[in-house]
């Protein structure tokens, strides 16, 4: 796995303006803000281009849900401007950050920002990450062959990107298939497959961290109830319930993940998971054996120390 060198740049020098965003030999170039500095952005040249856009904001009905509409066209400093009319007239209030996709080498056609627009709408909801305010998915373009594959290129590119600003969007959290992968490839590390089993609670659950990431698979089941009072993680446990990803398994016995859910910590994880307050780093073993995450981390440490001792 190579690596990637991302530069950043804040424009106006402070960490909470415009920032734009490259990698090098990349021709993409992007540029985010936050909606207060919209009389900035639209005046820049990255702008006033074919591109893709992001319009970001919170989730009411979720804490710490995230909203996210994606959108394309000829001239992005022209739409975003329409979107931040009120709502009554045409605009949308939702967002309080925009983000812009363009290509520093002026080749990027209408053809292919509707392309990418459809293919980040599919990757977005597949992600499950944020809720998406688009009404519809447009139907991918035809394009030709040597086309999707540099505008496939640009979107693996604008994946690494993204997360560097703090945008999750389209961050899956599947494992890595190992067999596609090759030595250029930029992919999420795997951890192996941690399981938290209670038969007394009717708990059986199992979960990886990948890039950094500590994430419970679907299908998980969890205690039916939080026991423990009031805690710290009884609030995310509620939320969970409230907005879907914990429902009713089909036996009345526990509650079931309806979706991969990605955790603060380990810890947060097997709290949600057991109901009660937890030590995740003791809690989660890697499935079929005694080995606790926290062991495992160790073990790893060890490893990597090992290596640079021999390398040295």
């Amino acid at each position: 796995m190579g690596g990637k060198s991302v530069r950043l740049f804040l424009v106006d020098g402070t960490s909470g303006g415009l920032v734009t965003a490259e990698i090098m030999n990349w021709t993409g170039q992007l540029i985010a803000g936050p909606r207060t500095d919209l009389p900035a952005l639209v005046k820049r040249e990255e702008s006033r281009k074919t591109g893709i856009y992001l319009l970001l904001g919170e989730d009411p009905a979720s804490p710490g849900g995230t909203i996210a509409y994606i959108g394309e066209s000829d001239d992005v400093a022209k739409r975003l401007v329409q979107h931040a009319r009120p709502e009554t007239n045409g605009g949308k209030d939702f967002w309080n950050r925009a983000v812009v996709l363009t290509s520093k080498d002026m080749n990027l056609t209408k053809a292919h920002a509707r392309y990418l627009e459809s293919r980040l709408i599919v990757l977005a909801a597949a992600a499950g990450r944020a809720k998406l305010a688009n009404g519809n998915n447009p139907p991918p373009v035809a394009l030709p062959e040597a086309d999707r594959s540099d505008m496939e290129y640009f979107i693996d590119q604008a994946k690494i990107v993204l997360p560097v600003l703090g945008i999750n969007l389209l961050r899956s959290t599947k494992a890595p298939s190992v067999a596609s992968s090759t030595s250029d490839d930029i992919t999420p590390e795997a951890s192996p497959v941690f399981r938290m089993i209670s038969k007394r609670a009717a708990v059986d659950a199992t979960a990886q961290e990948i890039d950094g990431e500590f994430i419970v698979r679907e299908g998980s089941q969890a205690r039916r109830e939080w026991m423990a009072g009031d805690h710290s993680y009884k609030k995310l446990r509620l939320q969970l319930e409230d907005d879907g990803t914990l429902v009713l398994a089909s036996d009345g016995l526990s509650m079931t993940f309806s979706h991969d859910y990605v955790f603060a910590s380990p810890s947060a994880a097997s709290a949600t998971v057991s109901g009660r307050a937890s030590n995740g780093r003791t809690e989660w073993k890697v499935d079929g054996t005694a080995t606790t995450y926290g062991e495992w981390q160790e073990s790893m440490l060890a490893e990597a120390i090992e290596e640079s001792s021999e390398d040295g």
